[in-house]
């Protein structure tokens, strides 16, 4: 199932939030690795380790991912702007993402099959334009159509604008504007800041 997830956008661009497929992964390399690097995250720290990269992609992460973008749930969306691809969000249910799952430093707060966003990624040159707003929503609302009952996130609180290496992790203001409440904190830290455990829910009319 692909959701097509628009929002009212505060300028007269044309939106588009669509999951990543094999057919866009081109779009998600210009997001997160415009500059072609060879070694290069692509977005599967949390996800596979070194193993299932050697399975998926013989050794080659570019490869991995592209192997994860056919499965039925993508592993995140990429937001357009004019049809350029400007932002990538890694979202997914949280039981897909075997070093979340494990981590001792991020706890379930409850039961209930979240679904988590574990990175967000603003292209170079389109900052501070309300990417970040338009991708969010767009992602809370793919979730939303595959049956996410929440969307937790997991950011930081900056008093002033962090460091941008570990800025994938969000801020709190980033996911209170998209009506995200925050519901815990974590062991785990960024820019030595502590992460905060943020939650939408879904099921609410």
């Amino acid at each position: 199932m692909e959701a097509n997830a628009q929002s009212p956008a505060a300028d007269k661009a044309n939106w588009e939030v669509l999951p990543l497929t094999a057919d866009r992964f081109a779009d998600f390399a210009a997001v997160v690795n415009p500059g072609g690097r060879e070694k290069h995250c692509w977005c599967l720290s949390h996800r596979l380790g070194a193993k299932e990269i050697e399975l998926l992609g013989a050794g080659d992460r570019a490869a991995a991912m592209r192997a994860l973008s056919a499965e039925p749930i993508a592993p995140g969306v990429v937001a357009y702007r004019d049809s350029v691809p400007v932002g990538w969000c890694s979202i997914s249910p949280r039981s897909q993402i075997p070093l979340l799952e494990r981590s001792k430093l991020i706890r379930p707060v409850d039961d209930l099959k979240v679904w988590s966003i574990i990175c967000v990624v603003v292209r170079s040159g389109y900052r501070r334009q309300g990417v970040s707003t338009e991708m969010l929503t767009g992602a809370l609302r793919y979730a939303q159509a595959l049956g996410a009952p929440a969307v937790e996130a997991y950011p930081v609180d900056p008093e002033g604008r962090m460091d941008l290496t570990m800025a994938f992790v969000g801020t709190r203001k980033m996911f209170e504007r998209v009506g995200f409440e925050l519901i815990g904190s974590t062991d785990a830290v960024a820019s030595r800041m502590p992460r905060l455990i943020m939650r939408k829910d879904l099921t609410a009319h």
